[in-house]
């Protein structure tokens, strides 16, 4: 971003911080939240959520998972940080913040926020970890709060990014790396290979014991280049390029490094792995 001597009034730059915060949680919402389905199927067959279950869903983002396990019968809780997430997580479960006949509720703030759910016989974290520098430690807080909040033997689900060279996305998202002077300093948002033990490293800090994994093909398809640009852009792994750079540098490399993946009609088509693990408290 180029200085500037002039100074915003606070309300402008605020409006135009929430304009831009909005707008990417409407990219996450209508093109990128839907590429892990698959994912939320999975584990939810594998779990039988249904009528029975109570949700805790962790950093849910836009909601779509929620409304997946709703969809089964399922009484879901969402909880993120980001208010423009909220308010789109909000509006696909008609959840005003106040009582009424919708599948659910969606909390602003952190686990410790959601305690009057509680309890829960099932907590989820469908954020994939494993392709940001920091990611992973910035999870075990909020399972740390989290896990209080179910009961002995409950499942708490983790996801991340499966191998590599399983993940066609990952010659991709190396443009973080490229654009960022250190790419495993970088803080959240900046890329980094995914690990195997990632998952159980994660569930080893925050007391959980490992019960059981599986791997699920989840496709990145795009109708064209510029909802495939938009779309990465949201997931947030580029944050900390955008920052070393600028954000029309950050599309310039993303076009390039996905014009492998650009198919004779237009869209973009990128085969994906990802990991889930079963965790519970002991």
């Amino acid at each position: 971003m180029t200085p500037t001597l002039v100074r915003h009034h606070p309300s402008a730059a605020s409006a135009r911080t929430g304009a831009r915060a909005y707008a990417r949680a409407r990219d996450w919402a209508e093109i990128q939240e839907r590429m892990l389905v698959p994912l939320y199927e999975a584990v939810y067959e594998r779990l039988e959520v249904g009528a029975a279950t109570r949700l805790l869903g962790l950093d849910c983002g836009a909601g779509l998972a929620l409304l997946v396990a709703a969809s089964r019968g399922a009484h879901v809780t969402g909880v993120d940080a980001d208010p423009a997430f909220v308010a789109h997580a909000r509006g696909r479960l008609a959840d005003d913040g106040a009582p009424g006949d919708h599948p659910g509720s969606v909390v602003c703030g952190t686990p410790a926020d959601a305690v009057d759910g509680a309890p829960y016989n099932l907590v989820t974290a469908f954020a994939p970890i494993g392709c940001a520098g920091g990611d992973a430690d910035g999870l075990t807080p909020a399972l740390e709060a989290a896990v209080p909040l179910v009961g002995r033997g409950e499942p708490v689900v983790l996801t991340g990014w499966g191998p590599p060279e399983r993940c066609a996305t990952s010659a991709v998202l190396r443009v973080a790396t490229r654009l960022t002077d250190s790419p495993r300093a970088s803080g959240p948002g900046g890329w980094r290979p995914a690990l195997r033990d990632d998952l159980e490293d994660v569930a080893s800090r925050s007391g959980l014991k490992p019960d059981g994994s599986g791997r699920v093909a989840c496709p990145f398809g795009y109708g064209d280049m510029d909802s495939a640009v938009r779309g990465l852009l949201s997931t947030g792994l580029f944050d900390a390029a955008v920052r070393a750079t600028d954000p029309a540098q950050v599309e310039k490399e993303l076009v390039e490094a996905l014009h492998p993946h650009l198919r004779p009609d237009g869209t973009v088509w990128m085969p994906n792995v990802f990991r889930y693990l079963i965790a519970r408290k002991p």
